[in-house]
């Protein structure tokens, strides 16, 4: 009776450790959730300094809207346009954007902040930026909107479900209603063009070339390479035309 007794007791020892994870387990798990971040690592006075790839850019002012615009994703991109005009009010952000779009407040979460902070903001489109993200892109400081030669842009005017009672649902839909037409007149603000261009544009899926986007003026630049030195720079005698002129 004894030794049934002892080897149940085991069983249930043996089941209760399987069933609780290791610190191994627990970061192979935590891991496999999320993708591959390469580190750098970097030589100092003091000695070897390791980042995980997006804290390296961060310290280059360059910021990574990469994937769905979700409300943790508006959480991180804010929180490093605020840190960078802390570090500096003058210095350019750098922007790179690839995005299939998502939430109109997250979204409208990062395109307050760019306008807000006092940094002039470089926008890059890498891959893609869509919807929400297109916005972002158009909202970069004037002449400063960049796009590579293989992305692609789409506009849409916003969309979303809802179920419940009749007036619950006339609610939800007087607020898209509303947030089409904010969005519409944001889009008017970047492009310069019409409102009425605009909302005939938006009605469906737009998409767009990057040429077809820089004559929407949603860009401004269509780039295969950064300038290489003493390339695009102008004139010395224009540029102090020109400074002489604004003042």
């Amino acid at each position: 009776m004894l030794q049934k007794t002892n080897t149940l007791l085991k069983c249930l020892l043996q089941m209760r450790l399987n069933k609780v994870p290791t610190s191994r387990s627990i970061c192979t798990s935590l891991f496999r959730n999320r993708p591959l971040v390469p580190i750098v690592v970097e030589q100092t006075g003091r000695g070897e300094r390791a980042y995980d790839i997006y804290s390296r850019l961060l310290k280059e002012r360059i910021i990574c809207v990469m994937g769905p615009v979700s409300d943790d994703l508006s959480s991180v991109v804010v929180a490093q346009l605020l840190f960078l005009q802390s570090e500096s009010s003058k210095k350019p952000v750098h922007m790179y954007i690839n995005s299939p779009g998502g939430s109109v407040t997250a979204g409208l979460g990062i395109y307050d902040t760019m306008q807000y902070i006092l940094p002039p903001i470089a926008t890059w489109c890498v891959g893609q930026a869509c919807s929400m993200a297109s916005l972002l892109l158009a909202a970069g400081a004037p002449g400063m909107r960049h796009s590579l030669p293989n992305a692609r842009i789409m506009i849409h005017q916003p969309s979303g479900g809802v179920q419940g009672q009749a007036t619950d649902i006339q609610i939800q839909a007087e607020e898209i209603i509303k947030l089409k037409k904010q969005i519409n007149g944001l889009y008017v603000k970047h492009t310069g063009l019409p409102l009425e261009r605009i909302e005939q544009s938006m009605e469906r899926d737009k998409f767009m070339s990057p040429q077809d986007a820089k004559d929407f003026g949603i860009i401004d630049k269509i780039l295969d390479h950064p300038p290489k030195h003493g390339e695009n720079q102008p004139d010395r005698d224009v540029c102090t035309t020109q400074s002489l002129h604004v003042n």
